[in-house]
Order: structure tokens, then C-alpha cells, then sequence
């Protein structure tokens, strides 16, 4: 697997952020790589950190969105977006590092809720 930094999927991420009034989130601690050679179907993962970093070496929560190049790079400007807004919906109000499955009992991150905000931002 080879990473590199995503400078243009972070750019895209810092201004998506305020357009969905995702005020929990801080722009300056989510980092984005893009990886070749990922042996999974995913389009893009996010990865957070856990409390034990914060609790132990007191490092704040920060999150990685990783976008795997071979699927990512082929999608529609409008798929990346959607893309990227399933990846922000997984972090939670409290920034802690955790992360939001796909169903809770207070959210749903799927196509429909992510089509919902994009069409409220576009």
C-alpha cells in the first residue's frame, strides 16, 4: 500500500465543512491521504484516534480520511463530494476521536441522509 498526502481532498473537506454547518468539527485537525494499492472495495475510509492518546500522551482527537485512489479518482466531482460528506458525517459532536457507525439511534449515515445535505449545499 502507498499513501500520500490528499492536499486537494483536504482542500475540498476545509470548505465543505462550514457549507454543512458541521460546527463540531475543527477543519485544522481532520488530515487526508490518498492510497494506491488498497485491497478492499471501499472508495474511502476515516480514521479516528482514540481517547487513550489524548488520555496518555495528550495529543487532541484528530482524523485521517483516507481516499483510495483507484475508486475515488475515477468518481464524478458530485460522487467525490458525496464521498467526502459520508466520511464527515462519521464524527461525532464531540470530536473525541471516536467514530459514528452507519446507524445509531440518533443518526443514519447513508445514501439518502448524504443526498440531504448535499442538496442543501448545492
Amino acid at each position: 500500500m502507498i499513501y500520500e498526502k490528499a492536499l486537494d481532498v483536504e482542500k475540498r473537506i476545509r470548505k465543505l465543512i462550514p457549507l454543512l454547518n458541521f460546527t463540531h468539527i475543527d477543519p485544522l485537525r481532520i488530515h487526508c491521504i490518498r492510497s494506491q494499492k488498497t485491497h478492499n472495495r471501499a472508495i474511502a475510509r476515516i480514521w479516528g484516534m482514540a481517547k487513550l492518546f489524548k488520555e496518555v500522551a495528550g495529543i487532541d482527537p484528530h482524523y485521517i480520511i483516507e481516499v483510495i485512489s483507484e475508486r475515488y479518482d475515477k468518481q464524478s466531482e458530485r460522487e467525490k463530494i458525496k464521498t467526502l460528506i459520508h466520511e464527515l458525517m462519521h464524527i461525532p459532536k464531540t470530536f473525541s476521536g471516536a467514530l459514528l457507525s452507519h446507524r445509531g439511534p440518533h443518526h443514519k449515515i447513508n445514501d439518502r441522509t448524504v443526498e440531504k445535505l448535499l442538496r442543501e449545499i448545492t
